[in-house]
């Protein structure tokens, strides 16, 4: 009976070093395409001829050309109100990031997930001024192209600013990806091997 509990064990440990499935060379199964992100402001697609009540510019120069009458006094606080909230500065736009990552799976097998880096370098120094790690479940066939979008809120360093839009955020940095895990559809997993 311990033979056979022996044996099991060695037979695991082996299928778990086959699954770990790594390159000779040490690349990762995969060519990076494109890499890229951008600055998205949210919220900013409303019709601007839409009043606050709802109506648009048409609705409302009809209805105001046909009401002709005087104003109660209630209508008039709600007409001053009104023109005291339109004064009122617009709170700040809100600004997400969306990081994308264009790749060519080069292995033989389909590819289920992904966790892939995102790094900056300040290109003047080499540092590096931010990290950011994501993990994209999607299934890219073999030899299949995948185009893989991320949005979140946080900027990629702190020298772009989540608040205004900036034209030059992208001047001084270094942009690259690292690919640190693949898991196949079989099970299998190419993982980064750290130097």
């Amino acid at each position: 009976m311990r033979k056979v509990f022996v044996l099991v064990i060695i037979l695991t440990a082996a299928w778990g070093l086959y699954s770990q499935e790594r390159l000779a060379d040490g690349l990762p199964p995969v060519q990076i395409i494109k890499l890229g992100w951008e600055k998205v402001r949210i919220n900013w697609m409303k019709d601007p001829l839409t009043s606050p009540t709802g109506e648009n510019f048409y609705e409302m120069r009809t209805r105001v050309s046909t009401e002709r009458r005087p104003r109660s006094a209630l209508e008039e606080r709600n007409v001053s109100s009104a023109r005291e909230e339109k004064q009122k500065p617009a709170p700040p736009p809100r600004y997400v990031f969306e990081y994308t990552l264009a790749l060519h799976n080069t292995s033989s097998k389909a590819i289920k997930e992904l966790d892939w880096d995102y790094v900056f370098i300040d290109s003047a120094t080499g540092e590096i001024l931010g990290r950011r790690e994501f993990t994209s479940v999607e299934k890219i066939a073999a030899g299949k192209r995948k185009d893989l979008k991320i949005m979140v809120s946080s900027p990629p360093t702190n020298r772009v600013s989540a608040q205004s839009l900036g034209k030059k955020e992208h001047e001084g940095i270094i942009e690259k990806i690292l690919i640190i895990r693949v898991m196949y559809d079989d099970g299998s997993i190419w993982q980064f091997a750290h130097p």
